[in-house]
């Protein structure tokens, strides 16, 4: 049990960066951001064209593909993102779910749908004894990553001027607004930072899953339904849920196999009966 309980926290650890980057963006711009995904994947295949076209190693992709990625973001929102924010969300809704099967398509055209191999890094290729038992060393180098990057991102947010600033317009917008705070100037690094985060969990997962076209569109509805869960636009509730989805599928997965796709959502509808606005989520967001 506790060997799965683990399993469940290194799969909770993609879906809690995952939920960071969209909470941010969706708090911020009011975006539902489809393309998440896709960004997702092309990190990882970042990190695949990196050792199979230039011999550049993991550590060196880990480091250059998510800003790369980031500032493609940044430029995805300067020219079309901030164009349809004042309209309705549909908008964004449409153009992001088409941005991502574009994406999706030329990643296809070029290498297929067949899943391209990406050996570990060499020095994370053993086993760490966990004392009640041993786990691959790499997983472990993934845990402990996610939550040291969840952990800086929610220092930078809650202990910095930018972080106060960026959460408050996050959370209350027309308030920050308001109080004579240029929400718009933070809106462009703000979607920049949310989709570079995306790309490295893209890149962690490069050694551990199939780097494929589709490994984004088939993560993206889970870390949906985290965000949900956690609450709309609330960073610490995106995270926590992450963690806790990724216990309960792993824990579904070995008790209940019938219902372990499943699972999820039925947290989330109970979640939703519960507190409609998500466990972190404010009421506000819903009116």
């Amino acid at each position: 049990m506790l060997q799965q309980a683990f399993n469940g926290l290194v799969g909770g650890a993609f879906y809690a960066l995952l939920a960071l980057g969209l909470a941010v963006i969706f708090g911020m711009l009011g975006v539902v951001n489809l393309a998440h995904g896709a960004f997702y994947m092309l990190g990882a295949f970042g990190a695949f064209v990196a050792l199979d076209s230039f011999g550049l190693s993991f550590w060196v992709a880990l480091v250059l593909v998510p800003p790369l990625l980031g500032l493609a973001g940044v430029v995805l929102e300067r020219l079309f993102i901030r164009r349809l924010t004042p309209l309705d969300p549909l908008y964004g809704f449409l153009f992001t779910f088409g941005l991502a099967l574009i994406l999706q398509d030329l990643v296809k055209r070029e290498y297929g749908v067949s899943s391209q191999p990406y050996p570990r890094p060499a020095e994370l290729s053993g086993t760490v004894d966990l004392g009640l038992f041993t786990y691959p060393a790499y997983q472990v180098f993934v845990l402990a990553v996610s939550v040291l990057v969840c952990v800086v991102v929610w220092v930078v947010l809650t202990r910095t001027r930018v972080g106060m600033i960026v959460r408050a317009a996050t959370e209350r917008p027309e308030l920050t607004r308001a109080l004579g705070i240029d929400v718009g100037r933070w809106v462009t690094p703000v979607f920049g930072f949310g989709v570079a985060l995306a790309a490295f969990a893209g890149v962690l997962a490069a050694p551990m899953r199939a780097v494929n076209p589709l490994m984004g569109a088939d993560l993206i509805i889970t870390v949906f339904a985290v965000v949900v869960i956690g609450g709309l636009g609330s960073v610490f509730g995106s995270v926590a849920a992450g963690f806790a989805v990724g216990l309960v599928s792993a824990l579904g997965n070995l008790y209940v196999p019938a219902l372990s796709q499943t699972m999820v959502f039925i947290l989330m509808a109970a979640v939703l009966l519960w507190r409609p606005a998500g466990l972190f989520g404010q009421q506000e967001a819903f009116r």
